[in-house]
């Protein structure tokens, strides 16, 4: 399984992750596309090599050509991400993104998600930030990421609400839960960015897992710290797990027989948005004999929170159900392949560590086919043929 390991021992930053990604291998140019495809206008991004203490890395770069930072909210956010012609995946973590970032400002300010102004998060650079670092690591096919405890340093930090103390106070609530330390650096080490960027992508911290790592990467801050290089390190290697392996997954039920049919696309829809592995609808008869609805989500348990409070405020549910199982997956890894109308990626299934299933990524692939004005089955069918498995029959 293709994993990631942060070493955040000089902090994080939306800028030190994209180039530490950058610099492990991601792709420049599909970056770009996929930040250009935004249809925000008034920016470009570049990366360049700079040493800091003796180190190489990449510093990434958002220059915007206006210096208004307009208060966006929520939602504004969102409607940015959704128009990019971005892989779905990088698009609902962006968004989970977004919205760990809005309920961490809501706290602080004792407002409600929607009434939130993004003030510093809610400029350019930092959404590009955001989308990029989402982007690039999808790119690099990684399936887990993992960090170091973050180093968050001490001191005050100035922002549009004037000095506060190190970690700033959203900072303080996105690392909940999260080890982390302050250090004697008198700077913000750990930026809200940062920080909401790490709690979407790690689902664990510590020493780095034992690993084969094939590519380091180092995505440099801005700024000269005393006592260490300003870097961010990405190692990207492969754990030696082979053929079936078990995962923990939350799964959240109600039953429904009160609700309009048309509310539930929108409801889906804004499950998996929180970040669900999976969501579906199951037919059952309710009491009473009316047919109804069995809402069924499969989640992570750091998701449990976002998916239960989408239920209840997009469906007339009173009450959920919850368990904890285990499942059996086999190990997944992902590749580019070309059709005529474009790249496809491609998920690979691994069974006693051979390759045993490959499926055209579906979005990808609608993608191209609307793109060319093909049917996508023509692409789904030319990418399995480029990946060398044959369609599978249908009686």
């Amino acid at each position: 399984m293709k994993t990631l390991h942060f070493d955040c021992f000089s902090g994080v930053s939306g800028d030190m992750m994209v180039g530490a990604l950058l610099d492990a291998g991601a792709s420049f140019e599909r970056l770009e596309t996929g930040l250009q495809s935004l249809g925000v206008p008034g920016f470009h991004i570049t990366a360049e090599k700079v040493v800091k203490k003796g180190v190489t890395a990449t510093q990434f770069g958002v220059h915007v050509d206006s210096s208004e930072k307009p208060h966006r909210h929520l939602r504004h956010i969102l409607e940015i991400i959704e128009g990019g012609d971005l892989p779905a995946q990088v698009k609902e973590a962006s968004a989970a993104t977004f919205r760990r970032i809005a309920d961490a400002e809501a706290a602080v300010h004792g407002t409600t998600v929607e009434k939130v102004h993004f003030h510093e998060v809610g400029a350019l650079d930092s959404i590009v930030d955001v989308i990029g670092a989402h982007l690039a690591l999808h790119n690099l096919g990684v399936r887990k990421v993992t960090a170091s405890p973050l180093a968050l340093g001490g001191g005050q930090v100035k922002c549009d609400h004037g000095l506060m103390p190190v970690p700033a106070p959203a900072t303080a609530l996105l690392v909940k839960e999260i080890p982390s330390y302050g250090g004697d650096v008198e700077a913000e080490l750990t930026t809200p960015t940062g920080a909401a960027l790490i709690a979407q992508m790690a689902s664990g911290f510590g020493p780095m897992p034992s690993m084969t790592p094939e590519t380091v990467g180092y995505g440099s801050g801005t700024r000269d710290l005393p006592d260490r290089p300003n870097v961010l390190r990405a190692l990207v290697g492969k754990t030696e797990e082979a053929g079936l392996r078990t995962e923990p997954i939350v799964v959240i039920e109600s039953t429904l027989d009160d609700m309009s049919p048309e509310l539930y696309p929108p409801l889906i829809s804004a499950i998996m948005d929180c970040g669900a592995r999976d969501a579906f609808l199951t037919p059952v008869q309710g009491k009473k004999g009316r047919p109804g609805h069995l809402v069924t989500v499969l989640c992570d348990e750091t998701q449990v929170d976002a998916v239960t409070q989408t239920l209840f405020a997009n469906s007339t549910t009173l009450g959920l159900r919850m368990r904890t199982e285990s499942r059996y997956c086999l190990e997944r890894s992902w590749e580019w392949t070309a059709t005529p109308w474009g790249e496809v990626r491609v998920k690979i299934g691994h069974l006693d560590g051979q390759p045993h299933l490959r499926q055209p990524e579906y979005e990808d692939c609608r993608q191209r086919a609307e793109e060319a004005g093909v049917p996508v089955r023509t692409v789904y069918a030319a990418a399995l043929a480029a990946a060398g498995q044959e369609e599978t029959p249908h009686a």
